[in-house]
């Protein structure tokens, strides 16, 4: 396996999974009448403000995520340009 694939896969699935996280957090906050309950005022700002940064975090691990397997993928349709198909000719 080329370490670009994993590399690609673990930096996709932690965005996704960072994503989802705050997203179920916001979600289980949520009164049934949609307001997010806090606290405090400085615990409304401090969460949103890290989950700003959590998101774009996410967002960022998410696109290089998909470098990684775009380059990956390139890397393999080169390697395979690079080696012609020989076929063996058995003796008659």
């Amino acid at each position: 396996m080329d370490g670009t694939l994993v590399l690609g896969i673990v930096t996709l699935v932690l965005g996704l999974g960072l994503r989802y996280w705050i997203n179920r957090r916001r979600f289980y906050r949520r009164s049934p009448a949609g307001g997010e309950g806090f606290s405090s005022y400085e615990k409304s700002v401090a969460i949103r403000l890290v989950e700003r940064i959590g998101k774009l975090v996410a967002l960022t691990l998410i696109i290089l995520g998909l470098l990684f397997l775009w380059s990956y993928s390139r890397e393999k349709k080169e390697s395979e340009k690079a080696i012609p198909d020989t076929e063996v000719q058995s003796p008659q």
